[in-house]
């Protein structure tokens, strides 16, 4: 069995979240070691401002991304956290190679239509990670 002494999951708000928590919770559990959740903040995209245009308060966001993170790991003992900041997956990739876990825990959720049109996290997280990544998938997702 392999052993994992630092497992990282990332986490988001949507359901399938819970199940990477739990699994990464399992593993954790086998033997002693770091858990860590990491949230990648969304940003909103675009172009914004000027013209009357509304501007996003970025300290605003990164507080309400880090409270909401802080309550998360709350609910799972031991938990350590990581907010990074950017695009999703590239995000979580640069900070997977300074933190450098044994195991990335990530859900993969997205339908057909949302792969294609939002491109998965989940792919590009697989593909350039620096480190094992296990993909965990609801029952029936």
């Amino acid at each position: 069995m392999a052993h994992f002494p630092h497992i990282a999951c990332c986490i988001d708000d949507s359901s399938a979240a819970a199940v990477a928590i739990a699994e990464a919770r399992r593993l954790r559990d086998l033997e002693p070691g770091r858990l860590t959740l990491v949230h990648a903040a969304r940003w909103p995209l675009g172009p914004s401002g000027g013209f009357g245009g509304w501007v996003p308060d970025r300290e605003r966001l990164v507080s309400a991304a880090r409270d909401w993170l802080a309550a998360r790991a709350a609910e799972v003992p031991g938990a350590e956290t990581a907010l990074v900041c950017g695009h999703p997956p590239a995000a979580v990739c640069e900070w997977a190679e300074e933190a450098r876990p044994d195991l990335l825990v990530v859900a993969s959720h997205r339908g057909a239509v949302e792969r294609a049109l939002l491109g998965s996290f989940a792919a590009f997280v697989a593909h350039h990670a620096p480190c094992p990544v296990l993909l965990v998938r609801p029952a029936g997702g």
